[in-house]
């Protein structure tokens, strides 16, 4: 979960570099650092800071770095603390200097055998190992880097990105990659890598994306890559414009408050190339969808986190409206158990970067298992998520810096209903429930403007949570996964103990935790389970609980709320999407009340890469 970039180029890199690092940042931001050499000589410049990126460029200024070659790295503790030694890159004799993002399991078995050759170990991490072992395949033997870097993965296991460069080797990169995306962009006079298409796309607009197993040399004027077996090859050129300017924060305090804010009209973006005139067609899922969805009888869906949550929604919808059989599971729990595969079940995986480990190895898994055909539900068209999955779903929400997901969600819950609804034609859905799907689905950005503008009633109720240390969340039916996604929220970001809780369930063990300290956010829709929520409410009221409601005039109580927030009236089967935006301005406004880092939560990373 760490962010890699290496430039090889005519030009001093050092500031392309940190701007590379910057756009990374949100992988990221334990430590930060960059080694460059080359231009007027060779001698290599390494800087690394404990800290965000900003600690890395004030070191640069007051040191200032020259070098057209240069490797750079932001990071995610996963092996050692956060601490300048165990920052990247990592050397090797001052020779080889290398940045890795990922984890190398069999770590401790290298560094025993490379110990008994003699080398020393400056830092706790995983990834010294790798500078050592290419430093040894290149000692003694005639071996060029990339046969060095070609030489060493064989010996590694674990997922990994890895860049290199050798003292020897000026203006050369050697890369590889493994379970951790790498990209390769094709610059004016240089050439770059990185872990993700934002940290380049100021400077490039080709890119090239390594699959499985492939490493890459670049120069400043040339690309080559090699497959898993070593053997050269080509792969697809993508052309993509760029996209700096959408990953600026603009007038806003935080990328996450802006990505609240554009959820409306992302939404209403997907619906209008999604939904015709004539309803949602079929082959937006992909061209071979209509002949494979007619052949589905039930469906697994497979995500973490907050796309989880989306899929735990789509299985209200898709059992309730479609009449299909849907099992959703927790991707790190369902690769490691025996399954069993029911006929012609139709597997979907949910992840908004596409590259979150544990979900790409059930995607993998399902490839030979049994299923009819995986559906990919994602925002990054160029992810491995969606060049690996059969079908592909692209929710187009655009970059999402901050770690805590808003509207990566709602297009998730937009492009789940709309999969429901094509999945329900051949499953006996009634022109009349489609009718009714297509009129909600119609209503989205209205109504997502509407509930948008309730930020100010939330701002007043976030100040009854500045100094509480945990919150329970409420709800009933296809609202308890919407109470799990505010409760994940309020945990992320503001670093409140929350969970949520089936409002059935309270009386099986969470009443105890209610106290006038502890608050209780219900999800209250007027709908049929309206009622024995209520019963639920008083259940908390009863024990001394503070309640905060969302929900319609109809679930108030007299004397039974704390602070009441009335949504407005909205079609049922949008409510989920609906619902969702107050509680992540809950979330955000409880944090600036806080005073956390909302973007960059402590301890977390956006794009979970490793296991």
């Amino acid at each position: 979960m760490c962010g890699i970039i290496g430039i090889a180029s005519n030009e001093k890199v050092v500031d392309k570099l940190l701007t590379g690092l910057t756009r990374q940042e949100y992988r990221g931001y334990d430590s930060a650092g960059l080694a460059v050499f080359g231009n007027e000589s060779n001698e290599v410049q390494l800087i690394k800071r404990k800290g965000k990126v900003s600690e890395l460029q004030l070191a640069i200024a007051e040191s200032p770095m020259n070098g057209n070659t240069g490797i750079a790295h932001t990071r995610w503790a996963t092996h050692g603390i956060p601490a300048e030694e165990n920052a990247h890159p990592h050397h090797s004799n001052g020779e080889v200097f290398v940045v890795h993002n990922g984890i190398i399991e069999n770590h401790e078995e290298v560094r025993t055998t490379l110990r008994a050759l003699g080398y020393e170990f400056e830092s706790n991490t995983d990834t010294e190992v790798i500078a050592h072992l290419i430093h040894a395949k290149l000692a003694n033997s005639s071996k060029s880097l990339i046969e060095a870097v070609q030489s060493a993965i064989k010996d590694l296991e674990g997922s990994y990105a890895i860049g290199a460069v050798h003292i020897k080797e000026p203006q050369v990169i050697a890369a590889a990659r493994k379970g951790s995306p790498l990209v390769v962009a094709k610059g004016n006079g240089e050439n770059l890598i990185a872990s993700d298409q934002l940290a380049l796309a100021d400077f490039a607009e080709e890119f090239i994306f390594l699959e499985e197993g492939d490493t890459t040399l670049i120069t400043p004027t040339s690309t080559q890559l090699w497959d898993i077996e070593d053997k050269e090859i080509e792969r697809p050129v993508v052309v993509a414009k760029a996209l700096g300017e959408t990953v600026e924060k603009g007038s806003y305090r935080h990328f996450m408050l802006k990505e609240i804010a554009e959820q409306p009209e992302k939404v209403k973006e997907l619906l209008m190339g999604q939904l015709t005139e004539s309803g949602v067609q079929q082959e937006i899922f992909g061209p071979e969808a209509p002949d494979i969805f007619k052949e589905v009888e039930s469906v697994q869906i497979v995500a973490c986190g907050t796309s989880y949550h989306a899929g735990l929604v789509a299985k209200y919808w898709l059992e309730g409206l479609a009449g299909m059989p849907c099992g959703v599971e927790v991707a790190s729990e369902f690769r490691y158990r025996n399954k069993v595969v029911g006929p012609n079940t139709l597997f979907i995986t949910i992840s908004q970067s596409g590259e979150t480990a544990d979900t790409l190895a059930c995607l993998r898994f399902a490839k030979d298992a049994g299923y009819l055909a995986r559906l990919g539900i994602c925002n990054v068209p160029t992810s491995s998520l969606a060049r690996e999955s059969d079908l592909v779903f692209l929710t187009k929400a655009g970059p999402e810096i901050g770690v805590a997901s808003t509207k990566a969600f709602t297009t998730q819950l937009a492009g789940l209903l709309m999969l429901t609804l094509v999945l329900g034609r051949h499953h006996g859905l009634s022109e009349v429930a489609e009718k009714r799907i297509n009129e909600s689905l119609r209503a989205l950005p209205d109504s997502l403007d509407a509930v948008m503008k309730l930020e100010t009633e939330i701002i007043k109720m976030a100040e009854d949570f500045d100094n509480k240390e945990h919150a329970l969340f409420l709800g009933r039916g296809i609202h308890y996964p919407v109470a799990m996604e505010g409760a994940l929220k309020l945990k992320e970001i503001s670093y409140i103990h929350a969970e949520a809780y089936p409002a059935g369930e309270l009386k099986h063990g969470p009443l105890a935790l209610v106290d006038s300290d502890m608050p209780v956010i219900a999800v209250a829709p007027n709908n049929e389970l309206l009622e024995k929520l209520k019963s639920n409410l008083e259940e908390v009221k009863a024990r001394g609980g503070k309640l905060y409601v969302f929900g319609h005039s109809h679930a108030t109580q007299d004397g039974a709320v704390e602070k009441f927030i009335e949504l407005p009236e909205i079609p049922e089967l949008i409510a989920p999407l609906i619902y969702t935006i107050p509680l992540q301005l809950l979330a955000y406004h409880v944090a600036i009340l806080k005073g956390t880092d909302i973007d960059q939560p402590r301890n977390l990373a956006k794009s979970v890469t490793v296991e």
